[in-house]
């Protein structure tokens, strides 16, 4: 069994704020995926459509594709809950700041803008006395919206979020999955498994959890991690067991029949962006070669 490919992107402003920075790197490293999420330091979803215009047409001309609106919806505190934790959650996003009425809408409008087949979606800021089921209504619009626009939602787990780990993402899956039955989930809705943020959280993903949702995943992020320091490094230099982790979720993913996943480096070091994401996309080529995977 030949296990899937991976479709290398990068996500623009971890290289930098500004587009032409990101077209540049791309250019430079060979890359030929950009996913969106800020520019200039401003986030796309509180930008109107002329504006995403622009930044789109510039993107085309420069031979790029996006395959993923990295946006922030649901990354806000859900109606009526409080929220654990405290200080401030990178990238998070308040809904007032949309230029649009409805902000998951305006979303989806800009994915079509940007010509992006994915969107990118959170779980709401972690509360107290969360359940799965309490994620339906709201999954259940993204989905509609999915089948209306014929892009794909993809959902993250992140630390600061009810989803969290990939524990979470597949508890999610599953109650889903047993609520819609006989019927089966849309193929409009995904995982977007994200193994560095799960080994943040302090819960790596488990065989079992893997061999679950690999088989419906066509996205993943990549970032890695020095457990000493407690801080975010390039991929390959941290230790994050990446190459155990690619061979056992491409290997059950294959048992679904994918046969290529998007691989978007998500630095994380702001620090030194730019040689952080090349450094990155060095680690991933060197570590695909190393389990013979195809990155393209």
């Amino acid at each position: 069994m030949s296990l899937p490919r991976l479709a290398l992107a990068v996500i623009g402003d971890e290289i930098g704020p500004s587009l032409d920075e990101m077209i540049s790197f791309c250019r430079e490293h060979e890359v030929r995926r950009l996913d969106m999420r800020t520019v200039g330091g401003r986030n796309l979803l509180s930008m109107s459509l002329d504006e995403a215009s622009g930044i789109a047409r510039t993107i085309e001309k420069a031979g790029l594709q996006v395959p993923t609106f990295v946006s922030p919806l649901l990354k806000w505190p859900a109606e009526g809950k409080g929220t654990e934790g405290g200080g401030k959650v990178d990238f998070a996003f308040d809904p007032s700041d949309c230029p649009a009425e409805d902000p998951l809408v305006h979303a989806f409008d800009l994915a079509i803008m940007l010509g992006a087949s994915r969107i990118r979606v959170f779980s709401h800021l972690r509360y107290p006395g969360y359940r799965p089921q309490d994620l339906f209504g709201r999954y259940e619009r993204l989905i509609d919206l999915a089948m209306t626009y014929s892009v794909t939602v993809e959902i993250e787990n992140e630390p600061v979020c009810n989803i969290a780990t990939v524990t979470d993402l597949a508890e999610l899956f599953e109650t889903m999955t047993e609520a819609m039955a006989p019927n089966p989930l849309p193929s409009t809705l995904r995982p977007l498994i994200d193994i560095g943020n799960a080994w943040v959280a302090g819960k790596p993903p488990s065989d079992a959890e893997i061999a679950a949702l690999a088989p419906r995943t066509d996205l993943i992020h990549l970032k890695d991690r020095d457990s000493t320091a407690k801080r975010t490094v390039p991929l390959g230099d941290g230790d994050i067991p990446w190459a155990r982790e690619l061979e056992r979720l491409l290997a059950a993913a294959a048992t679904g029949s994918v046969r290529e996943i998007v691989a978007s480096i998500e630095t994380h070091c702001p620090q030194d962006g730019r040689n952080a994401t090349a450094r990155s996309v060095a680690g991933l080529r060197r570590i695909a070669s190393e389990i013979g995977v195809e990155v393209v």
